[in-house]
């Protein structure tokens, strides 16, 4: 099919300008896509959308099949399962099964050869053990072994600077270029079309949906289009009005001249045998081109590629056409690159640089892919920032998406909307995909913030935070505090057992002092981030009680606890329902994907807009929270006439303020909320008001700790839409008996539980986990785990480092081991909450 056209029939094309009945877009029963981008993506995208039998599929490419020039043409082809994103490995892992089902002229679409990344340094070495349970937890086969191993693996190694290393047999190269020949030919043979040649020029729209697709050679009508055009993705979504948040890199790769050492090892048509090497503590790669070796390098400075500077693709150079996608070898940027290559492999130093490139690659602000559906436009939908790694993996939940309405895995941290609007300037994206192209192949805390912008988003409190030494961490864009260098003197009669290096970092023992605080006398948490929607108009009650599982039916005053399903019954979200008025409520939501969420479901007469800017919100809990409060107000705060799980809308001093009795650190307290002009004031005025009782200003790591002892779930963490509330453990938020609701009869259906959000107490004192690791059932040693770490931190109040868990169901007293860099902690499955069950604490 190479260099065939494939012009336009009859029925394909038409005028731009013709409507449907009545001038609004004919929808046909069979869904039309018009996929733009033929590359591994989109390719993988025809083939499992016709698979589900969506079978009215186009795919646009403006170059020639199959190698129309995007980034899959040049990608080197490298497939590692294991990240810190177990939805990242998922992909990866289908991208694998898939690509090593598919052959073209007897020849597999994916090469096995493995995978097996160096340590050079002590802390590589203890990361790469780190990963190692990161395998395990995903269900990854990996393992770790010694120098002599690695030079066994990779004889041209010189092991004199080598630790160790992480091999991954499972691993290997993708051929992406036959990878899309083999499913253009699937999905052909079901009813798909593809297209080269074609440019597109335009997205057309109406009434808010998508409804056609322009190119050079004739307008192609759709139902949905789905943007797979790489790093021409932002020049897509500007036609189609929707922001595409991700930045183009260059990134250098090479190929050596033939070497003796590899000739006959080789044969030519699979071109490797031995691991893909991963040499990250020089951000160097390495992989077998026959008897060459090619060498990827992250080690150079950012180089970024500005997508609407690309040259479009030119008819008349079709047959000599340079990949727009590579850009000329910067021979300067990679010399040191080469030193350190000599070093490692010293048969290089006989050798050289045969030929290089520039090859462009997307990078986002968090280095996640974009998918979705766009809000701004029904039925356009992204595939973007997607690497040939993951490219199978994502084209299978897009499809699951588009055609079942919900993919299988979690994809809320991959989902289109993640980002705040302050995190869509052209000059932030710019910043955060060059910082991410530079901490490719870093060793990166969970918990460490990107550096820059910064600081972006702060709430009113800010100045004040600073003069207390707070310690910033960041999320969305916001500041954070963490912990308090003015409470530094608290810490000093606090035991807290010592920390090994990884899990101290970005920690303080301030934190047990704050915590301890909070239980025993009164802190101010700063609660602003938290995302806060209006909810108003007459069906504001019916559509809340339609789209959410609790029953919100009380009277004004009143705070509900309630979730967000899909129609499968998964998590979609948590949230906190404050009924403020017969028809407004304040939402206390998750990410930007809620709010999508409501507004796409929402009838004309209910209106949500979030305010989380335009105000702020300051926890403030302990035992003599009352104490604080109630001498600013003239309002009645006992218990009595202000109970658990109310509201109320009143004046603290000068400030308006409203209050909802709710507490995440299972201490009595308030939410006070306020605009954010009146913020700092207050604070000033809880502040003043609370010297005499020992207020202090406490951090997100004591509230982390405080909320782990009473078991409160963190949306995202410890439960996403792969999870149904009962073995979420929140099935206390569902009211099967109100009226219908989205997910209601997935629930009804469901079977006993299988598996379930299980607390740990670690058994040891002084241990500590951090999350995401592998929990084994049954004994010390051997076999594969049986979960994996939602959420941990210590609980000062309990003395034990408290860890949920996904596990089968146990009982209570059952011993688990969780491995930590490669040792096994042994823990004890505990009832829950583990702190004040009877809740004596909060209702008093």
């Amino acid at each position: 099919m190479t260099g065939v056209r494939h012009e336009p029939h009859a029925a394909d094309a038409r005028d731009p300008h013709s409507p449907g009945v009545g001038g609004t877009p004919a929808v046909p029963a069979a869904p039309r896509v018009v996929v733009i981008g033929a590359g591994i993506v989109g390719c993988s995208l025809a083939d499992e959308l016709t698979a589900r039998g969506w079978t009215d599929v186009t795919v646009l490419e403006q170059g020639p099949l199959h190698a129309p020039g995007g980034s899959t043409s040049h990608a080197p082809g490298l497939v590692f399962q294991t990240s810190p994103s177990r939805t990242l490995s998922e992909f990866a892992a289908y991208t694998v099964r898939k690509f090593g089902a598919l052959t073209v002229d007897g020849l597999s679409c994916f090469n096995p050869v493995g995978g097996l990344e160096l340590a050079t340094t002590q802390e590589r070495w203890a990361d790469l053990h780190r990963k190692a349970g990161l395998a395990a937890s995903w269900g990854i086969r990996a393992e770790l072994v010694g120098a002599a191993r690695c030079k066994e693996l990779w004889p041209l190694l010189d092991t004199g600077q080598v630790l160790g290393g992480l091999h991954t047999p499972d691993d290997g190269l993708a051929r992406a270029v036959l990878a899309c020949r083999a499913q253009i030919d699937r999905a052909t043979g079901r009813g798909a079309r593809f297209l080269d040649r074609h440019t597109v020029t335009g997205i057309e729209r109406a009434e808010g949906r998508v409804t056609g697709v322009v190119t050079d050679r004739g307008t192609f009508p759709a139902d949905h289009v789905v943007s797979a055009a790489g790093f021409w993705g932002p020049v897509i979504g500007r036609m189609a009005g929707v922001d595409v948040p991700l930045q183009p890199l260059a990134h250098q790769y090479a190929r050596t001249l033939p070497l003796p050492e590899l000739a006959g090892v080789n044969d030519p048509r699979t071109e490797a045998s031995r691991p893909i090497l991963r040499f990250q503590d020089r951000d160097l790669y390495f992989r077998e081109h026959t008897d060459r070796v090619g060498i990827g390098s992250y080690a150079h400075r950012p180089l970024p590629v500005d997508p609407f500077a690309v040259p479009a693709y030119d008819e008349a150079t079709a047959g000599g056409l340079a990949m727009p996608s590579s850009y000329p070898f910067t021979e300067e940027d990679f010399a040191p690159s080469w030193q350190d290559c000599c070093g490692l492999l010293p048969a290089l130093k006989e050798s050289a640089v045969e030929e290089g490139f520039n090859g462009v690659f997307s990078f986002t602000p968090d280095g996640m892919p974009l998918l979705g559906e766009s809000p701004a436009l029904h039925g356009f939908w992204l595939a973007e920032a997607v690497w040939v790694t993951h490219s199978a993996g994502v084209a299978k939940a897009v499809a699951e998406w588009m055609v079942d309405g919900r993919p299988t895995v979690d994809v809320h941290d991959c989902d289109l909307t993640r980002f705040e609007e302050a995190q869509r300037s052209p000059a932030y994206i710019a910043d955060r995909g060059a910082q991410q192209f530079v901490e490719v192949y870093d060793v990166i805390h969970p918990h460490q913030p990107m550096d820059e912008p910064r600081p972006l988003r702060v709430s009113p409190f800010y100045a004040r935070q600073r003069e207390l030494g707070a310690v910033f961490l960041e999320g969305g864009g916001w500041e954070r505090p963490h912990w308090f260098e003015a409470n530094a003197a608290l810490a000093a009669d606090v035991d807290v057992p010592a920390r090994d290096a990884w899990s101290s970092r970005y920690w303080s023992p301030i934190a047990a002092a704050e915590a301890r605080a909070t239980r025993e006398r009164v802190a101010l948490y700063d609660m602003t981030p938290l995302r806060r929607l209006e909810v108003t108009g007459p069906g504001a009650l019916g559509f809340l009680q339609r789209m959410t599982t609790n029953n919100l039916r009380k009277k004004p005053g009143s705070v509900t606890y309630t979730l967000l399903l899909d129609e499968a019954g998964g998590v979609r979200s948590d949230l906190t329902v404050a009924r403020l008025a017969p028809a407004q409520f304040q939402v206390g939501a998750n990410s930007p994907a809620d709010l999508s969420w409501l507004q796409s479901h929402a009838p004309d007469d209910v209106h949500i807009r979030e305010i989380t800017q335009g105000t702020c919100c300051v926890g403030v809990w302990g035992p003599l929270a009352r104490a604080l409060v109630q001498p600013l107000t003239r309002d009645d705060f006992s218990h009595a006439a202000f109970g658990y799980f109310k509201a109320r809308r009143t004046h603290l001093g000068h400030v308006p303020v409203t209050a909802l009795r709710l507490s995440y650190v299972g201490e009595l307290g308030w939410e006070l909320y306020t605009s954010a002009d009146l913020g700092l004031r207050l604070w000033d005025t809880l502040w003043e008001a609370g010297r005499e009782l020992g207020v202090i200003a406490a951090g997100r790591s004591a509230f982390n700790s405080l909320r782990l002892e009473k078991g409160y779930r963190a949306w995202g963490q410890d439960m996403t839409a792969e999870h149904d509330p009962y073995e979420a453990g929140v099935g206390f938020a569902v009211r099967m008996d109100k009226d219908d609701f989205v997910g209601r009869e997935a629930l009804a259906r469901r079977g006993p539980l299988t598996r379930r959000l299980t607390a740990l107490l670690l058994d040891d004192p002084a241990a500590v986990v951090l999350g995401k690791e592998p929990v084994y059932v049954g004994g010390e040693t051997g076999g594969a785990p049986a979960g994996y770490v939602t959420s941990a931190a210590y609980g000062y109040t309990l003395g034990r480092c408290v860890a949920y868990a996904w596990l089968p169901p146990l009982t209570t007293g059952t011993g688990v081991h969780i491995e930590y860099f490669g040792e096994r902690v042994s823990a004890t499955v505990a009832d829950e909450p583990l702190f004040d069950p009877e809740m004596t604490r909060i209702r008093r």
